[in-house]
Protein backbone atom coordinates (compact mmCIF):
# COMPACT_ATOMS: atom_id res chain seq x y z
CA UNK A 1 0.00 0.00 0.00
CA UNK A 2 2.91 2.37 0.74
CA UNK A 3 4.25 1.73 -2.77
CA UNK A 4 0.90 2.65 -4.32
CA UNK A 5 0.64 5.78 -2.22
CA UNK A 6 4.11 6.86 -3.29
CA UNK A 7 3.75 6.14 -7.02
CA UNK A 8 0.00 6.47 -7.61
CA UNK A 9 0.28 9.77 -9.51
CA UNK A 10 2.59 8.17 -12.07
CA UNK A 11 0.36 5.12 -12.24
CA UNK A 12 -2.65 7.38 -12.85
CA UNK A 13 -0.83 9.20 -15.65
CA UNK A 14 0.17 5.94 -17.31
CA UNK A 15 -3.32 4.45 -17.08
CA UNK A 16 -4.92 7.64 -18.39
CA UNK A 17 -2.58 7.44 -21.40
CA UNK A 18 -3.70 3.87 -22.03
CA UNK A 19 -7.34 4.99 -21.87
CA UNK A 20 -6.60 7.79 -24.34
CA UNK A 21 -5.18 5.26 -26.81
CA UNK A 22 -8.18 2.97 -26.33
CA UNK A 23 -10.54 5.88 -26.97
CA UNK A 24 -8.90 6.39 -30.36
CA UNK A 25 -8.98 2.65 -31.09
CA UNK A 26 -12.77 2.49 -30.62
CA UNK A 27 -13.07 3.87 -34.15
CA UNK A 28 -11.30 0.78 -35.57
CA UNK A 29 -13.69 -2.19 -35.00
CA UNK A 30 -16.29 -1.53 -37.71
CA UNK A 31 -18.07 -4.78 -36.88
CA UNK A 32 -19.33 -3.15 -33.67
CA UNK A 33 -22.43 -0.99 -33.99
CA UNK A 34 -21.81 2.76 -33.94
CA UNK A 35 -23.86 2.97 -30.74
CA UNK A 36 -21.73 0.40 -28.97
CA UNK A 37 -18.51 1.99 -30.22
CA UNK A 38 -19.65 5.38 -28.89
CA UNK A 39 -20.41 3.85 -25.48
CA UNK A 40 -16.96 2.24 -25.34
CA UNK A 41 -15.35 5.52 -26.41
CA UNK A 42 -17.20 7.44 -23.68
CA UNK A 43 -16.25 4.77 -21.16
CA UNK A 44 -12.50 4.92 -21.91
CA UNK A 45 -12.59 8.73 -22.19
CA UNK A 46 -14.40 8.96 -18.85
CA UNK A 47 -11.83 6.62 -17.28
CA UNK A 48 -9.04 8.86 -18.57
CA UNK A 49 -10.72 12.02 -17.25
CA UNK A 50 -11.42 10.30 -13.92
CA UNK A 51 -7.73 9.63 -13.33
CA UNK A 52 -6.60 13.02 -14.62
CA UNK A 53 -9.13 14.71 -12.31
CA UNK A 54 -8.07 12.57 -9.36
CA UNK A 55 -4.42 13.31 -10.12
CA UNK A 56 -5.13 17.06 -10.32
CA UNK A 57 -6.92 16.92 -6.95
CA UNK A 58 -3.79 15.41 -5.38
CA UNK A 59 -1.47 17.88 -7.10
CA UNK A 60 -3.39 21.00 -6.08
CA UNK A 61 -4.42 20.02 -2.55
CA UNK A 62 -2.89 22.36 0.00
CA UNK A 63 -2.51 25.07 -2.67
CA UNK A 64 -4.33 28.08 -1.18
CA UNK A 65 -4.17 30.14 -4.37
CA UNK A 66 -7.34 30.87 -6.32
CA UNK A 67 -6.20 28.44 -9.04
CA UNK A 68 -5.42 25.73 -6.50
CA UNK A 69 -8.75 26.23 -4.72
CA UNK A 70 -10.69 26.06 -8.00
CA UNK A 71 -8.76 23.06 -9.36
CA UNK A 72 -9.24 21.01 -6.20
CA UNK A 73 -12.98 21.64 -6.10
CA UNK A 74 -13.52 21.05 -9.81
CA UNK A 75 -11.32 17.96 -9.83
CA UNK A 76 -13.05 16.38 -6.84
CA UNK A 77 -16.47 17.10 -8.34
CA UNK A 78 -15.44 15.41 -11.61
CA UNK A 79 -14.04 12.43 -9.72
CA UNK A 80 -17.36 11.85 -7.97
CA UNK A 81 -19.26 12.34 -11.23
CA UNK A 82 -17.18 9.89 -13.27
CA UNK A 83 -17.38 7.34 -10.46
CA UNK A 84 -21.11 7.15 -11.13
CA UNK A 85 -21.04 7.95 -14.86
CA UNK A 86 -18.87 4.94 -15.76
CA UNK A 87 -21.33 2.46 -14.14
CA UNK A 88 -24.08 4.31 -16.03
CA UNK A 89 -22.22 3.63 -19.29
CA UNK A 90 -22.02 -0.02 -18.32
CA UNK A 91 -25.81 0.06 -17.93
CA UNK A 92 -26.19 1.46 -21.45
CA UNK A 93 -23.73 -1.06 -22.90
CA UNK A 94 -25.50 -3.92 -21.16
CA UNK A 95 -28.88 -2.87 -22.56
CA UNK A 96 -27.43 -2.52 -26.07
CA UNK A 97 -25.92 -5.98 -25.69
CA UNK A 98 -29.25 -7.44 -24.62
CA UNK A 99 -30.94 -5.84 -27.60
CA UNK A 100 -28.47 -7.15 -30.18
CA UNK A 101 -27.41 -10.53 -28.84
CA UNK A 102 -30.20 -11.33 -26.41
CA UNK A 103 -32.92 -10.19 -28.83
CA UNK A 104 -34.50 -8.24 -25.95
CA UNK A 105 -36.89 -5.46 -26.93
CA UNK A 106 -38.05 -4.08 -23.58
CA UNK A 107 -35.49 -2.65 -21.18
CA UNK A 108 -35.34 -4.72 -17.95
CA UNK A 109 -36.76 -2.98 -14.90
CA UNK A 110 -33.45 -3.27 -13.08
CA UNK A 111 -31.74 -1.18 -15.76
CA UNK A 112 -34.49 1.44 -15.59
CA UNK A 113 -33.88 1.72 -11.87
CA UNK A 114 -30.13 2.03 -12.58
CA UNK A 115 -30.85 5.07 -14.76
CA UNK A 116 -32.96 6.63 -12.03
CA UNK A 117 -30.19 6.02 -9.48
CA UNK A 118 -27.69 7.66 -11.85
CA UNK A 119 -29.86 10.81 -12.00
CA UNK A 120 -30.23 10.82 -8.20
CA UNK A 121 -26.47 10.33 -7.73
CA UNK A 122 -25.69 13.19 -10.15
CA UNK A 123 -28.06 15.52 -8.30
CA UNK A 124 -26.45 14.61 -4.95
CA UNK A 125 -22.99 15.40 -6.37
CA UNK A 126 -24.19 18.84 -7.43
CA UNK A 127 -25.79 19.39 -4.03
CA UNK A 128 -22.58 18.30 -2.32
CA UNK A 129 -20.62 20.98 -4.16
CA UNK A 130 -22.60 23.65 -2.33
CA UNK A 131 -23.48 21.94 0.97
CA UNK A 132 -20.45 19.78 1.78
CA UNK A 133 -22.60 16.62 1.80
CA UNK A 134 -19.74 14.39 0.62
CA UNK A 135 -16.60 16.39 1.49
CA UNK A 136 -15.29 19.72 2.74
CA UNK A 137 -12.05 21.75 2.49
CA UNK A 138 -10.20 23.46 5.32
CA UNK A 139 -8.40 26.78 5.22
CA UNK A 140 -5.28 25.10 3.78
CA UNK A 141 -7.38 23.73 0.87
CA UNK A 142 -7.11 20.14 2.11
CA UNK A 143 -9.86 17.61 1.36
CA UNK A 144 -11.87 16.01 4.23
CA UNK A 145 -14.67 13.46 4.13
CA UNK A 146 -18.06 14.64 5.34
CA UNK A 147 -20.68 12.60 7.24
CA UNK A 148 -22.64 12.01 4.00
CA UNK A 149 -19.57 10.54 2.29
CA UNK A 150 -20.96 7.00 2.49
CA UNK A 151 -23.80 7.96 0.09
CA UNK A 152 -21.36 8.35 -2.80
CA UNK A 153 -20.68 4.61 -2.48
CA UNK A 154 -24.21 3.42 -1.77
CA UNK A 155 -25.72 4.60 -5.05
CA UNK A 156 -23.02 3.08 -7.33
CA UNK A 157 -23.18 -0.07 -5.23
CA UNK A 158 -26.95 -0.34 -5.80
CA UNK A 159 -26.44 0.20 -9.53
CA UNK A 160 -23.85 -2.58 -9.57
CA UNK A 161 -26.15 -4.99 -7.73
CA UNK A 162 -28.94 -4.34 -10.22
CA UNK A 163 -26.58 -4.81 -13.16
CA UNK A 164 -25.39 -8.09 -11.70
CA UNK A 165 -28.99 -9.28 -11.31
CA UNK A 166 -29.58 -8.58 -15.01
CA UNK A 167 -26.44 -10.54 -15.94
CA UNK A 168 -27.62 -13.49 -13.87
CA UNK A 169 -31.11 -13.33 -15.41
CA UNK A 170 -29.96 -13.13 -19.04
CA UNK A 171 -26.55 -14.84 -18.92
CA UNK A 172 -27.69 -17.58 -21.35
CA UNK A 173 -28.39 -14.95 -24.01
CA UNK A 174 -24.95 -13.32 -23.81
CA UNK A 175 -21.34 -14.10 -24.66
CA UNK A 176 -19.72 -15.86 -21.67
CA UNK A 177 -16.45 -13.90 -21.92
CA UNK A 178 -18.26 -10.58 -21.97
CA UNK A 179 -20.46 -11.58 -19.03
CA UNK A 180 -17.30 -12.39 -17.07
CA UNK A 181 -15.77 -9.02 -18.03
CA UNK A 182 -18.84 -7.06 -17.01
CA UNK A 183 -19.09 -8.99 -13.76
CA UNK A 184 -15.47 -8.19 -12.91
CA UNK A 185 -15.80 -4.56 -13.97
CA UNK A 186 -18.70 -4.00 -11.60
CA UNK A 187 -17.67 -6.28 -8.74
CA UNK A 188 -13.96 -5.51 -8.26
CA UNK A 189 -14.35 -1.70 -7.97
CA UNK A 190 -17.11 -2.31 -5.42
CA UNK A 191 -14.76 -4.41 -3.35
CA UNK A 192 -12.07 -1.75 -3.62
CA UNK A 193 -14.60 0.89 -2.52
CA UNK A 194 -15.00 -0.95 0.76
CA UNK A 195 -11.22 -1.14 1.18
CA UNK A 196 -10.96 2.56 0.23
CA UNK A 197 -12.96 3.53 3.31
CA UNK A 198 -10.12 2.32 5.52
CA UNK A 199 -7.19 3.63 3.43
CA UNK A 200 -7.50 7.35 3.02
CA UNK A 201 -5.10 8.99 0.58
CA UNK A 202 -4.87 6.08 -1.90
CA UNK A 203 -7.22 6.06 -4.95
CA UNK A 204 -7.85 2.32 -4.93
CA UNK A 205 -11.42 2.65 -6.21
CA UNK A 206 -10.58 4.93 -9.12
CA UNK A 207 -7.52 3.03 -10.30
CA UNK A 208 -9.36 -0.28 -10.02
CA UNK A 209 -12.35 1.13 -11.91
CA UNK A 210 -10.12 2.39 -14.70
CA UNK A 211 -8.21 -0.88 -14.82
CA UNK A 212 -11.50 -2.75 -15.18
CA UNK A 213 -12.58 -0.36 -17.95
CA UNK A 214 -9.43 -1.39 -19.82
CA UNK A 215 -10.18 -5.07 -19.17
CA UNK A 216 -13.78 -4.49 -20.22
CA UNK A 217 -12.63 -2.92 -23.49
CA UNK A 218 -10.34 -5.86 -24.25
CA UNK A 219 -13.06 -8.39 -23.50
CA UNK A 220 -15.52 -6.41 -25.63
CA UNK A 221 -13.12 -6.78 -28.57
CA UNK A 222 -12.67 -10.48 -27.83
CA UNK A 223 -16.45 -10.92 -27.71
CA UNK A 224 -16.73 -8.99 -30.95
CA UNK A 225 -14.16 -11.29 -32.59
CA UNK A 226 -16.05 -14.31 -31.29
CA UNK A 227 -19.28 -12.94 -32.74
CA UNK A 228 -17.60 -12.23 -36.07
CA UNK A 229 -16.09 -15.73 -36.11
CA UNK A 230 -19.45 -17.29 -35.28
CA UNK A 231 -21.17 -15.23 -37.97
CA UNK A 232 -18.49 -16.28 -40.44
CA UNK A 233 -18.90 -19.93 -39.46
CA UNK A 234 -22.66 -19.63 -39.85
CA UNK A 235 -22.14 -18.05 -43.24
CA UNK A 236 -19.77 -20.84 -44.27
CA UNK A 237 -22.21 -23.48 -43.03
CA UNK A 238 -25.06 -21.78 -44.89
CA UNK A 239 -22.92 -21.64 -48.02
CA UNK A 240 -22.02 -25.32 -47.68
CA UNK A 241 -25.66 -26.21 -47.11
CA UNK A 242 -26.68 -24.17 -50.14
CA UNK A 243 -23.96 -25.87 -52.18
CA UNK A 244 -25.16 -29.27 -50.96
CA UNK A 245 -28.76 -28.46 -51.87
CA UNK A 246 -27.66 -27.09 -55.23
CA UNK A 247 -25.64 -30.24 -55.88
CA UNK A 248 -28.59 -32.47 -54.96
CA UNK A 249 -30.85 -30.44 -57.22
CA UNK A 250 -28.29 -30.67 -60.03
CA UNK A 251 -27.95 -34.43 -59.58
CA UNK A 252 -31.69 -34.96 -59.48
CA UNK A 253 -32.22 -32.75 -62.53
CA UNK A 254 -29.47 -34.53 -64.47
CA UNK A 255 -30.84 -37.95 -63.50
CA UNK A 256 -34.39 -36.91 -64.41
CA UNK A 257 -33.21 -35.64 -67.80
CA UNK A 258 -31.19 -38.81 -68.40
CA UNK A 259 -34.18 -40.96 -67.47
CA UNK A 260 -36.37 -38.92 -69.81
CA UNK A 261 -33.92 -39.50 -72.67
CA UNK A 262 -33.64 -43.21 -71.95
CA UNK A 263 -37.43 -43.48 -71.81
CA UNK A 264 -37.59 -42.51 -75.50
CA UNK A 265 -36.01 -45.86 -76.32
CA UNK A 266 -37.51 -48.86 -74.52
CA UNK A 267 -34.32 -50.82 -75.15
CA UNK A 268 -31.97 -48.33 -73.46
CA UNK A 269 -33.72 -47.61 -70.17
CA UNK A 270 -31.12 -47.26 -67.46
CA UNK A 271 -28.39 -46.98 -70.10
CA UNK A 272 -27.27 -43.45 -69.14
CA UNK A 273 -27.06 -44.28 -65.43
CA UNK A 274 -25.02 -47.42 -66.14
CA UNK A 275 -22.66 -45.61 -68.50
CA UNK A 276 -22.18 -42.90 -65.89
CA UNK A 277 -21.39 -45.52 -63.25
CA UNK A 278 -18.93 -47.36 -65.50
CA UNK A 279 -17.29 -44.09 -66.58
CA UNK A 280 -16.71 -42.94 -63.02
CA UNK A 281 -15.27 -46.35 -62.13
CA UNK A 282 -12.84 -46.19 -65.07
CA UNK A 283 -11.85 -42.63 -64.13
CA UNK A 284 -11.21 -43.69 -60.52
CA UNK A 285 -9.10 -46.68 -61.64
CA UNK A 286 -7.17 -44.33 -63.93
CA UNK A 287 -6.22 -42.23 -60.90
CA UNK A 288 -8.14 -39.09 -61.85
CA UNK A 289 -8.85 -36.57 -59.04
CA UNK A 290 -12.18 -36.87 -57.29
CA UNK A 291 -13.63 -33.73 -58.87
CA UNK A 292 -12.60 -34.97 -62.33
CA UNK A 293 -14.31 -38.30 -61.65
CA UNK A 294 -17.47 -36.44 -60.67
CA UNK A 295 -17.37 -34.43 -63.89
CA UNK A 296 -16.91 -37.59 -65.94
CA UNK A 297 -19.90 -39.10 -64.17
CA UNK A 298 -22.22 -36.21 -65.05
CA UNK A 299 -20.89 -35.95 -68.61
CA UNK A 300 -21.65 -39.64 -69.05
CA UNK A 301 -25.05 -39.32 -67.43
CA UNK A 302 -26.04 -36.73 -70.04
CA UNK A 303 -24.03 -38.04 -73.00
CA UNK A 304 -27.14 -39.11 -74.93
CA UNK A 305 -29.19 -35.96 -74.28
CA UNK A 306 -28.99 -35.19 -78.03
CA UNK A 307 -31.40 -38.06 -78.71
CA UNK A 308 -34.12 -35.53 -77.92
CA UNK A 309 -33.57 -34.35 -81.51
CA UNK A 310 -33.90 -37.85 -83.00
CA UNK A 311 -37.33 -39.10 -84.04
CA UNK A 312 -38.85 -41.79 -81.78
CA UNK A 313 -39.56 -44.07 -84.77
CA UNK A 314 -35.83 -44.34 -85.43
CA UNK A 315 -34.90 -44.88 -81.77
CA UNK A 316 -37.58 -47.58 -81.32
CA UNK A 317 -37.26 -49.27 -84.69
CA UNK A 318 -37.35 -53.06 -84.58
CA UNK A 319 -34.24 -54.44 -86.27
CA UNK A 320 -31.35 -52.79 -88.03
CA UNK A 321 -31.25 -49.16 -89.11
CA UNK A 322 -30.98 -47.99 -92.72
CA UNK A 323 -28.07 -45.75 -93.73
CA UNK A 324 -30.32 -42.68 -93.64
CA UNK A 325 -31.65 -43.61 -90.20
CA UNK A 326 -28.13 -44.20 -88.97
CA UNK A 327 -27.17 -40.76 -90.38
CA UNK A 328 -29.96 -39.27 -88.27
CA UNK A 329 -28.70 -41.15 -85.21
CA UNK A 330 -25.18 -39.78 -85.81
CA UNK A 331 -26.51 -36.24 -85.39
CA UNK A 332 -27.34 -36.73 -81.69
CA UNK A 333 -23.82 -35.73 -80.43
CA UNK A 334 -24.24 -32.36 -82.16
CA UNK A 335 -27.73 -31.90 -80.75
CA UNK A 336 -26.49 -32.86 -77.27
CA UNK A 337 -23.58 -30.44 -77.41
CA UNK A 338 -25.88 -27.61 -78.46
CA UNK A 339 -28.27 -28.33 -75.59
CA UNK A 340 -25.64 -28.68 -72.86
CA UNK A 341 -23.41 -25.82 -73.97
CA UNK A 342 -26.13 -23.43 -72.79
CA UNK A 343 -25.34 -24.47 -69.19
CA UNK A 344 -22.64 -21.85 -68.68
CA UNK A 345 -21.81 -22.79 -65.07
CA UNK A 346 -20.91 -26.34 -66.14
CA UNK A 347 -19.37 -26.02 -69.62
CA UNK A 348 -17.69 -29.42 -69.27
CA UNK A 349 -21.05 -31.20 -69.61
CA UNK A 350 -21.15 -30.71 -73.37
CA UNK A 351 -17.82 -32.50 -73.92
CA UNK A 352 -19.11 -36.00 -73.27
CA UNK A 353 -22.21 -35.45 -75.38
CA UNK A 354 -20.26 -34.00 -78.32
CA UNK A 355 -17.25 -36.34 -78.48
CA UNK A 356 -18.28 -39.72 -77.09
CA UNK A 357 -18.56 -41.21 -80.61
CA UNK A 358 -15.14 -40.03 -81.77
CA UNK A 359 -12.76 -42.93 -82.43
CA UNK A 360 -9.16 -43.13 -81.28
CA UNK A 361 -8.02 -43.73 -84.89
CA UNK A 362 -9.82 -40.61 -86.15
CA UNK A 363 -12.65 -42.33 -88.05
CA UNK A 364 -15.39 -41.38 -85.60
CA UNK A 365 -17.98 -38.62 -85.67
CA UNK A 366 -18.99 -35.79 -85.64
CA UNK A 367 -15.54 -34.09 -85.92
CA UNK A 368 -13.20 -36.96 -86.78
CA UNK A 369 -10.79 -36.24 -83.94
CA UNK A 370 -8.05 -38.76 -83.16
CA UNK A 371 -5.96 -39.87 -80.17
CA UNK A 372 -5.56 -37.43 -77.30
CA UNK A 373 -7.15 -34.63 -79.33
CA UNK A 374 -10.38 -36.25 -78.14
CA UNK A 375 -11.23 -34.97 -74.61
CA UNK A 376 -10.20 -37.47 -71.95
CA UNK A 377 -13.71 -37.72 -70.51
CA UNK A 378 -15.12 -38.57 -73.95
CA UNK A 379 -12.52 -41.34 -74.42
CA UNK A 380 -13.63 -42.83 -71.07
CA UNK A 381 -17.32 -42.53 -71.92
CA UNK A 382 -16.73 -44.15 -75.32
CA UNK A 383 -15.47 -47.34 -73.65
CA UNK A 384 -18.23 -47.38 -71.02
CA UNK A 385 -20.90 -46.66 -73.66
CA UNK A 386 -19.75 -49.51 -75.93
CA UNK A 387 -19.54 -51.90 -72.99
CA UNK A 388 -23.12 -51.16 -71.91
CA UNK A 389 -24.38 -51.40 -75.50
CA UNK A 390 -22.89 -54.88 -75.82
CA UNK A 391 -24.09 -56.13 -72.43
CA UNK A 392 -27.68 -54.83 -72.77
CA UNK A 393 -30.64 -56.30 -74.64
CA UNK A 394 -31.61 -55.01 -78.07
CA UNK A 395 -34.67 -55.67 -80.20
CA UNK A 396 -32.63 -57.98 -82.40
CA UNK A 397 -30.45 -59.77 -79.81
CA UNK A 398 -29.83 -60.70 -76.20
CA UNK A 399 -26.89 -59.40 -74.15
CA UNK A 400 -23.52 -60.51 -75.54
CA UNK A 401 -21.35 -62.95 -73.64
CA UNK A 402 -18.47 -61.64 -71.52
CA UNK A 403 -15.99 -63.47 -73.74
CA UNK A 404 -17.31 -61.74 -76.86
CA UNK A 405 -17.33 -58.37 -75.06
CA UNK A 406 -13.68 -58.80 -74.10
CA UNK A 407 -12.87 -59.77 -77.70
CA UNK A 408 -14.57 -56.68 -79.11
CA UNK A 409 -12.89 -54.35 -76.62
CA UNK A 410 -9.50 -55.92 -77.30
CA UNK A 411 -9.91 -55.62 -81.06
CA UNK A 412 -10.98 -52.00 -80.65
CA UNK A 413 -7.85 -50.94 -78.71
CA UNK A 414 -6.03 -48.23 -80.66
CA UNK A 415 -8.84 -48.14 -83.23
CA UNK A 416 -12.11 -47.26 -81.57
CA UNK A 417 -10.88 -47.04 -77.98
CA UNK A 418 -8.11 -45.34 -76.04
CA UNK A 419 -5.73 -48.22 -75.11
CA UNK A 420 -5.43 -47.02 -71.51
CA UNK A 421 -9.15 -46.86 -70.76
CA UNK A 422 -10.03 -49.97 -72.76
CA UNK A 423 -7.36 -51.80 -70.76
CA UNK A 424 -8.91 -50.62 -67.50
CA UNK A 425 -12.32 -51.82 -68.66
CA UNK A 426 -10.89 -55.23 -69.51
CA UNK A 427 -9.30 -55.42 -66.05
CA UNK A 428 -12.65 -54.53 -64.48
CA UNK A 429 -14.38 -57.28 -66.45
CA UNK A 430 -11.74 -59.84 -65.46
CA UNK A 431 -11.88 -58.83 -61.80
CA UNK A 432 -15.65 -59.31 -61.70
CA UNK A 433 -16.31 -55.74 -60.59
CA UNK A 434 -18.78 -55.31 -63.48
CA UNK A 435 -21.94 -57.32 -63.97
CA UNK A 436 -23.47 -57.88 -67.38
CA UNK A 437 -27.22 -57.88 -67.93
CA UNK A 438 -27.76 -61.47 -68.86
CA UNK A 439 -27.03 -64.38 -71.11
CA UNK A 440 -23.78 -65.61 -72.55
CA UNK A 441 -25.15 -65.43 -76.07
CA UNK A 442 -22.59 -65.52 -78.86
CA UNK A 443 -24.66 -63.24 -81.08
CA UNK A 444 -22.68 -61.12 -83.45
CA UNK A 445 -21.83 -57.54 -82.59
CA UNK A 446 -22.76 -54.98 -85.21
CA UNK A 447 -21.45 -51.49 -85.90
CA UNK A 448 -24.75 -50.16 -84.57
CA UNK A 449 -24.26 -51.99 -81.26
CA UNK A 450 -20.83 -50.57 -80.55
CA UNK A 451 -21.07 -47.11 -82.05
CA UNK A 452 -24.65 -45.80 -81.90
CA UNK A 453 -25.82 -46.59 -78.41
Amino acid sequence: MAFLKEHQLNIMLFMSGVCCILTVLTAVPKSLSSRRRSILAMMTLSAMLLLLSDRAAYLYRGDVSDLGSSMVRISNGLVYFFQIFIPHLVTRYLYDLLQDEGQLRLKPKQLRVCEILFVIGTVLIIVSQFTGLYYTFDAQNNYHRAPGYILCYVIPFLIILLQESVLIQYRKNLNNNLVAAITLSIALPSLMSIVQIFFYGVSLTNMTMVFMVIVFFIYALIAMNDSVAQAKNREIESFKEAQHKERIMFEQTAEALANAIDAKDRYTRGHSARVAMYSRLIAEKAGLPEDACEKVYFEALLHDVGKIGVHDDILNKEGRLTDEEFRQIKLHPVFGSQILSSIQQSPYLSLGAHYHHERYDGTGYPDGLAGEAIPESARIISVADAYDAMTSSRSYRSPISPEKVRQELTEGIGKQFDPKFAGIMLDLISSGELHTEGSASAASVSKVDVESS
